[in-house]
């Protein structure tokens, strides 16, 4: 959330993407960074024990999300 809060402020469209386990601690990290409107896109958690095939299809289903927030 570091990360792209400041590529924000850059003027550097940015998305964070985390798992459903961390969406309270990456709102509460937004907020925390006086963006309290600038959510992650979630995936299902985990994500480390699943193979190239699951893992790409968890990104191919928040692809459209992420693609269209960095082009809003």
């Amino acid at each position: 959330m570091h990360d792209t809060t400041k590529l924000e402020h850059l003027g550097i469209p940015s998305v964070p993407v985390a798992t459903t386990e961390f969406m309270i601690a990456a709102r509460a990290q937004a907020s925390a960074l006086g963006r309290s409107d600038f959510d992650a896109v979630y995936v299902a958690h985990p994500i480390q024990d699943q193979t190239r095939k699951e893992i790409e299809a968890r990104a191919d289903a928040v692809i459209a999300e992420i693609i269209a927030r960095l082009t809003v």
